[in-house]
């Protein structure tokens, strides 16, 4: 005969409990009879009961012999090695990818093939950013120039936008270009912004020549572009939407320095200068500039991967607030470690003063570099054709290991642009493994006079980026080798 339905689990319940300690045994309640299938289905349904107090689970042990496994911890244990394999080991805030905490932006003219599809456009970031803020925006810019239907517009509107939601924003100037470009200035003053206009000759004999805005202080963008509509339609720029927050922090104190400085008040901290920083004597050295000596290179520390790989650098040194790098020095040491190659690309680069007095503190490292066999590369702008750049460049040509070449923006086919159709980029890449962008053209004025700023790249991906940004216009049918011998025509600017 067959055993009855059920007798085997019962057994097996028999079983488990003669292997268990006495005190654990329950005596065992005898089972009630089912009710037929259809009796279950007439029944009336039962009265909703009361919820019962949560009680804390208690582990499961399992005994064998004298060794005893928590399944909670166990479950714990497996469920931590499965984070650390499948997400990577958490890191501290300061540790983030450099990726994370910068992104390159550029802008490329209309109508040539300077694009590159992995960087977005500023005019695209900027109107995103601002959308973004819920507290203040303040922005230092050369000048204001917006044309109906251009890529600006959506911009100039997103601050509009932003003043009406409640941010507050602040807008600084160069005082001398106020004039020249008024109309969109007024139209910010309108809608309720605050502007001011610093005259930065007064400051320090130079221009506020700075192109930054920072958003609530968590964000910020800084680079090549002035907001001029041609800036992000018909000429080719980089630049970059910084998190890092030593960056951002430190572009708010000069904010704050300069906004200052433009009402008569004395910066935080400190008073206002009474006359302008001298400049370097003819031929003369600043104090930071190394021994004309070549320097043998030093390997570049290994990379750590954390936000402390992307500086701050900025000029004029006199009025940078504590704590912000002078940006001259930091271009002459990242010159002077490069072992393999340097890059350089700028609208406009000098060898000299504004007397036309020789100023080499940055010659004489691209000179030390190629000597020890760095092969130097220079991607000049059609503007240096002029007579006060192109001389110059010819005879740092005739120099063996460097190369320059002029990169021309083909004219737009709707006609010519005053002040467009232009390579406006300015970055350094070293090795493929550090680079700089920012604001400043390679001129004496620009460091010891003028308020630029710059970003110092010491993450070996981002370098790389920065290297390629480089590479499309050096090999572009745009860029021709600079003739030491030729005579050039200046072109045609405004």
């Amino acid at each position: 005969m067959s055993e009855p339905r059920g007798a085997g689990r019962r057994d097996r319940r028999d079983r488990r409990d003669r292997c268990e300690p006495r005190d654990r045994r329950k005596p065992r309640e005898p089972r009630e009879s089912r009710e037929p299938r259809e009796s279950r289905e007439r029944r009336e349904p039962r009265e909703p009961r009361e919820p019962r107090e949560p009680r804390e689970p208690r582990p499961i042990t399992h005994r064998a012999g004298a060794t005893t496994t928590t399944t909670t911890a166990a479950l714990a244990l497996a469920l931590a090695l499965a984070c650390l394999f499948a997400c990577g080991a958490p890191r501290p805030p300061d540790e983030r990818p450099p990726e994370s905490l910068l992104e390159l932006v550029e802008s490329s003219p209309i109508e040539t093939a300077l694009d590159h599809p992995d960087l977005r456009d500023a005019f695209e970031v900027w109107p995103e950013m601002i959308g973004r803020a819920r507290r203040g925006i303040d922005a230092a810019q050369f000048y204001v120039s917006n044309a109906p239907g251009s890529r600006l517009e959506p911009v100039v509107a997103a601050l509009e936008a932003a003043i009406r939601r409640g941010v507050a924003v602040r807008l600084l100037v160069e005082r001398s270009f106020e004039k020249v470009y008024p109309d969109t200035l007024a139209r910010l003053r309108v809608a309720g912004a605050a502007v001011r206009g610093l005259d930065f000759a007064a400051t320090a004999g130079g221009i506020l020549h700075a192109k930054y805005f920072v958003v609530d202080g968590r964000e910020a963008y800084l680079g090549s572009q002035n907001f001029d509509w041609r800036a992000l339609e018909h000429i080719q720029e980089l630049g970059a939407r910084v998190r890092v927050p030593a960056v951002v922090g430190g572009l708010a104190a000069i904010f704050a320095h300069d906004w200052a400085l433009a009402a008569g008040e004395s910066p935080p901290g400190e008073h206002p200068p009474t006359a302008p920083p001298p400049a370097p004597a003819p031929g003369a050295r600043s104090p930071i500039a190394p021994p004309p000596a070549p320097r043998a290179p030093t390997a570049a520390p290994p990379p750590e991967r954390n936000a402390a790989q992307i500086r701050l650098v900025a000029s004029p040194e006199r009025l940078l607030p504590p704590g912000i790098a002078w940006d001259l020095p930091r271009l002459i040491e990242l010159i002077d470690r490069a072992r393999r190659r340097v890059r350089v690309q700028l609208l406009t680069y000098r060898a000299g003063d504004r007397t036309g007095a020789p100023w080499t503190e940055l010659e004489e490292p691209l000179r030390r570099a190629a000597a020890r066999g760095v092969r130097v590369e220079l991607l000049l702008a059609s503007w240096s054709k002029r007579e006060s750049t192109i001389g110059g460049l010819q005879r740092l040509a005739r120099t063996g290991g460097i190369e320059i070449r002029i990169i021309t923006i083909p004219p737009w086919s709707g006609g010519f642009i005053p002040f467009a159709r232009v390579a406006h980029t300015k970055l350094l890449a070293v090795d493929g493994s550090a680079a700089w962008l920012g604001t400043s053209n390679w001129e004496q004025d620009y460091f010891y006079r003028s308020r630029n700023v710059g970003l110092v790249i010491e993450d070996a991906a981002l370098a790389a980026r920065v290297d390629r940004f480089f590479d499309t216009g050096w090999s572009s049918r745009y860029a021709e080798r600079l003739d030491p011998d030729a005579t050039y025509e200046p072109p045609r600017i405004q």
